[in-house]
């Protein structure tokens, strides 16, 4: 129906502009004006065969069948005769006035109609379908009916937690009778947290799939635009619309839009935004509760949301989507490589073990690389090879191999890169070498790949010493062997630096120091982010600190430059094979490790160890986990103490 009614308005529109241009274009076949004097003059030559008298104009016809006009004022016959004009033999017509002209009308007007109705239509576009002044307040939500085919619980893999915190959602939407006869009552709201990427969207969606409610979906972005008062007036338009089809779902995704923590504007003045969150608060948690309304919101930075917004009776419930484990890892690669021809030699197993820290978006990206990569090389199906390069290809970037490198070049990236993976091969806590390369692949002109042989949640500062030595080792093997220092290892200095600081301030892992924290992180919620630090130590544990820094990355650096100078030798067959092969990984980087002696040693504990327990999850800001590449240490914020046995 949109488009038949907005073609009618261009037809209309078209139809007016032509004519338009019909009235104030003369035509081909309109007299010539000409003066007075030279009718006169024609008239005397006998060159005119009739002459009509049209109000103040003279319409005459020539000998030759022309037609010429001009105009007389308020002169008549009698006077043009004493002018000296010569009536033809046939006299002359007077024709009777019509008394308006309406082509005079119709020209003068035609402008100002054109624009009224064009005027009417954007009014028209603009009214609601309650005959509403404006829609501009009018909820933008989108409505998915109950009969309508959705996702279900079956393709959301990789939370089996979280979906069975929303399986009692579903439950009571479906029967809600069995928990009212407890005195139980339907939860107000459910809040989805998570990083990005880990299903909070489909998670949803696959409740209002089960349920068989009618979904409604809306962005918190969509709320505020730049009229005042629209974002209020859109959430009781919703909400109205949400009462009408109870029971049902209000899905709202990046709630953090408009729940952020009110009076944290820059200036403290009146907030737009803060209005709609009102709203939401009054429409989730007020007089009226006798509704079937389940709102969903999802967020990836609960620590800025507004407390009132959290409280018991609005969001009730928080559930925690987590960056899914191996086992999760390994149901999300079989739910999206589902109904793909792959090759026999494919080992999701496999797969999942080396995509520690993917998201299931990143592995949804995985499934999708591989496929177009295969696609590019006229397979018809996809192998192993693929999906590993797709992975280096989500973590990394695309390969580089137009980049030309010199020989010279080649041999330092070479060495480099094998100072990394010789040293974390020998150190007993660091994580496994998978893969090491020296082509081009993305910003990095070369990379070594680790991986954790199971998923870590406590590091140890063991672990973290052996991850600053296999950092520090790739600038150590170039100066070990060409007595310079190069620019390739800024990289690894600006994250050792980083951890180590971590180490000493964060953690307590410090001797020294003792188990205490140092500097208060600052953030405004209405920046979102942390932007200073305060110092609530004093000058001389700044030097102290600065000290403890220093010597964690002299140790590991110390450790590094012991273990290269003792296999010199193995080094530089390492780096040889690189130069030659340019990609090790695999089995075949395990025979070469054998060929040259790197035999790993098993992993110790030390009982000084410190392990870092992780903060649960919730209870503030979420845990930056390691986001692709697992060689980064995983950075863990603000700590509670390690429990007792």
């Amino acid at each position: 129906m949109n488009w038949k009614r907005n073609g009618l308005i261009y037809i209309v529109i078209l139809l007016a502009a032509v004519l338009l241009f019909s009235f104030l274009i003369p035509g081909s076949n309109k007299p010539q004006e000409v003066p007075l004097s030279q009718v006169i003059e024609m008239s005397k030559n006998g060159e005119i065969n009739k002459i009509v008298v049209d109000e103040s104009t003279l319409l005459v016809t020539t000998t030759d069948g022309k037609e010429i006009r001009t105009a007389i004022g308020g002169l008549t016959i009698v006077d043009l005769q004493e002018l000296g004009l010569v009536l033809p033999t046939g006299g002359y017509e007077i024709k009777a006035s019509s008394g308006v002209n309406w082509s005079g009308l119709l020209i003068n007007f035609l402008p100002l109609v054109i624009f009224g109705f064009l005027l009417f239509l954007l009014f028209r576009q603009a009214r609601g379908a309650n005959n509403q002044a404006m829609s501009f307040g009018r909820s933008r939500a989108r409505l998915f009916p109950a009969n309508r085919a959705t996702v279900t619980f079956a393709d959301v893999a990789g939370a089996d937690e979280a979906k069975q915190d929303m399986q009692e959602v579903v439950e009571f939407l479906k029967s809600k009778e069995k928990f009212q006869s407890l005195g139980a009552r339907i939860p107000k709201g459910v809040l989805l947290i998570g990083p990005p990427g880990t299903g909070k969207t489909l998670l949803a969606r696959a409740v209002a799939g089960e349920a068989d409610v009618p979904f409604f979906s809306i962005s918190g972005s969509e709320f505020v635009e730049m009229f005042v008062g629209v974002g209020a007036s859109r959430v009781r338009d919703l909400f109205d619309q949400a009462k009408r089809n109870t029971p049902c779902i209000v899905f709202i995704d990046e709630i953090d839009a408009v729940g952020r923590q009110r009076g944290a504007g820059l200036g403290g003045s009146h907030d737009e935004r803060e209005q709609t969150l009102n709203q939401i608060l009054v429409e989730m948690d007020g007089f009226d509760t006798n509704t079937n309304v389940i709102v969903i919101a999802a967020t990836n930075r609960p620590d800025i949301l507004d407390p009132a917004l959290l409280r018991p009776g609005r969001f009730d419930r928080r559930v925690v989507l987590d960056l899914p484990d191996i086992i999760g890892r390994l149901s999300i690669f079989k739910v999206h490589t589902n109904g793909k021809p792959l090759d026999k030699d494919v080992n999701l197993e496999t797969l999942a073990k080396g995509s520690v820290g993917f998201s299931g978006a990143d592995l949804a990206n995985v499934v999708n690389e591989a496929a177009i990569l295969a696609a590019r090389r006229n397979k018809k199906t996809i192998a192993m090879k693929e999906f590993e390069e797709s992975i280096d290809r989500v973590m990394a970037g695309p390969e580089r191999k137009s980049r030309k490198i010199s020989p010279k070049e080649k041999e330092v990236i070479a060495y480099h890169e094998a100072g990394h993976a010789l040293v974390a091969r020998m150190l007993p806590n660091a994580d496994p070498v998978h893969k090491i390369s020296i082509v081009a692949r993305g910003m990095a002109l070369g990379y070594t790949k680790q991986l954790p042989a199971e998923d870590r949640y406590i590091n140890t500062r063991s672990h973290f010493k052996d991850v600053l030595a296999t950092l520090l080792a790739g600038d150590t093997a170039v100066e070990l062997i060409f007595n310079e220092r190069t620019t390739g290892a800024h990289d690894d200095i600006k994250r050792s630096t980083e951890l180590a600081r971590r180490m000493v301030t964060d953690y307590g892992m410090s001797d020294k120091l003792g188990m205490r924290t140092f500097g208060n992180k600052q953030e405004l919620v209405f920046l979102g982010r942390e932007i200073s630090e305060q110092k609530d130590y004093s000058e001389r544990f700044a030097l102290e600190i600065d000290r403890e820094i220093d010597s964690l990355i002299e140790e590991a650096r110390k450790t590094a430059i012991d273990i290269l100078t003792k296999n010199k030798p193995k080094l530089k067959q390492l780096a040889n094979k690189l130069i030659t092969l340019e990609t090790l990984e695999g089995d075949g980087l395990e025979k070469v490790f054998d060929e040259v002696g790197l035999s790993r040693p098993r992993k110790r504990i030390k009982k000084t160890d410190i392990p870092v327990p992780v903060k649960p999850v919730g209870e503030g800001e979420l845990i930056p986990q390691p986001k692709k590449v697992p060689s980064v240490p995983q950075l863990v914020p603000k700590q509670t103490p390690a429990p007792s046995d």
